[in-house]
């Protein structure tokens, strides 16, 4: 298996600079490499977060239903997916929307495949699959849900112990009052809605993966409760998402898919981490669907003087 700078080094030109053409002839190739030893459609979820992490678009988003209906279209659904994620997570909506979408096209036959990070929404996607293969590398993250940066299962908390700390208290009011001055008028309430629905997700994708009642519970509890993540930026190892009772496989136990997945992965890192892109959502038959970031005006005026 070549390693990132192995791939890296292969697509520098004799200026020493990148070749995306290339590069983008070799990531294609690795992908289709990888549907053809596993005889399964192969789409690509690749976020720039990690590189570009205040781009409005790395983040799951309605605009990525597009992206998704793009990628589906000519691949035989009889082939089930490997979906391969690579993102910090996003809308609760906008994610509920794509696990309906894929699921219903591909009969529930899915398998998520994470290299290196599918985090918060991208966890509840991978957990809504049939399995997920991970590696010694990869982890996923609670998807307790978040407002504005902020854990709503903690905001209700803190509002639910005012409330006992002034009955138990007086003296207390004042403190609280500044405290609960910050909200925003309805942040409380749509906090509330948001765990709400939240949970009502939570209890959809699992029963559609986990078949057993209580373990269903335990996997929840570890992704879905605030008092037990701490925090929801936490990295969960393959053997603590095992162990809580996900169908897990482990990407080590087959060395040419490994080799194959990794390769894939190091490519799109190295793509969106020297281009301007944001978000590749890409097929193994040739479909790929970009967003990026609009070109700086100084390059476009440069380009512009030299026509």
């Amino acid at each position: 298996m070549p390693s990132r700078s192995d791939i890296l080094n292969s697509i520098l030109n004799e200026k020493g600079t990148l070749d995306f053409v290339k590069l983008d002839t070799q990531r294609k190739n690795y992908l289709q490499q990888l549907s053809t030893y596993t005889s399964r459609n192969v789409i690509t979820y690749y976020s720039g977060w990690m590189s570009k992490r205040n781009a409005e678009d790395v983040s799951i988003n309605d605009k990525d239903i597009n992206a998704f209906m793009d990628t589906v279209y000519k691949l035989d659904k009889s082939k089930g997916l490997d979906l391969i994620l690579h993102t910090p997570g996003g809308d609760i909506a906008a994610t509920e929307q794509i696990i309906n979408y894929l699921h219903s096209i591909f009969n529930n036959d899915i398998r998520a495949i994470i290299p290196q990070m599918a985090m918060s929404a991208g966890s509840l996607i991978s957990v809504s699959c049939k399995e997920i293969i991970m590696g010694k590398q990869s982890c996923l993250g609670p998807f307790d849900p978040q407002m504005g940066g902020v854990a709503c299962q903690s905001v209700i908390k803190e509002f639910e112990d005012a409330k006992e700390d002034i009955k138990n208290n007086p003296q207390s009011l004042g403190l609280w009052q500044v405290i609960v001055s910050k909200y925003h008028p309805t942040f409380l309430l749509a906090c509330k809605q948001a765990v709400l629905l939240t949970n009502e997700l939570a209890n959809k994708v699992l029963k559609r993966s986990v078949a057993n009642k209580a373990v269903r519970g335990k996997i929840k509890k570890l992704f879905n409760d605030n008092s037990i993540s701490k925090l929801h930026s936490r990295h969960y190892s393959k053997e603590k998402v095992k162990k809580a009772g996900l169908n897990v496989i482990d990407l080590e136990s087959d060395p040419k898919l490994q080799d194959l997945v990794l390769s894939l992965h190091h490519s799109y890192i190295i793509t969106l981490e020297h281009s301007l892109i944001t978000k590749i959502v890409e097929n193994q038959i040739g479909s790929t669907y970009i967003r990026a970031l609009p070109i700086p005006q100084e390059v476009q005026q440069k380009n512009i003087t030299k026509q």
